[in-house]
């Protein structure tokens, strides 16, 4: 992982209904804490467009208003434009990094959220998706884990 910080960064995730949203929204969270916020350009994008222009599934809301985080993103599907735009791609899932390769993507840009925190029970994100409010729960104390330990990466004390 480089020390120079990416500047730009798309999270992905299946919908980007549940998983990117909140890491988008938590990442952000984060910056803000720590006074990052014009260091970073920050979005969110699903390999499918099932969910083009929904907001995140309510559970996801719910997690994050827990937390003090309005996820106010709407959803959208990654495009061949974000593989330029973006410096990075963090996929929260191994199938997700698939993907985004048989799309074209080019490999050096793409990484898993959980390579942040390589201590982790857990080597990718779960989708909750068909689960219940734990498993938010879950997925929302992994990406700010990771996230955390990103930026602890890149902006050390």
């Amino acid at each position: 992982m480089s020390a120079t910080p990416p500047s730009r960064i798309l999270f992905i995730c299946m919908g980007n209904i549940c998983r990117s949203p909140l890491a988008e929204g938590i990442f952000l969270h984060h910056c803000k804490k720590r006074s990052l916020d014009d260091h970073y350009e920050v979005d969110s994008a699903g390999i499918g467009g099932w969910h083009a222009g929904d907001l995140a599934d309510p559970r996801s809301r719910a997690v994050a208003s827990r937390h003090g985080i309005d996820l106010v993103t709407r959803s959208r599907q990654v495009t061949r434009d974000d593989f330029s735009h973006y410096c990075l791609l963090i996929c929260m899932d191994e199938e997700n990094v698939r993907d985004l390769l048989d799309l074209g993507c080019p490999p050096e840009k793409i990484q898993t959220l959980m390579q942040y925190d390589p201590g982790s029970d857990h080597d990718h994100v779960p989708d909750p998706y068909y689960g219940g409010d734990d498993g938010f729960g879950l997925v929302f104390r992994l990406v700010e884990q990771a996230v955390s330990k990103f930026l602890d990466h890149h902006h050390p004390a």
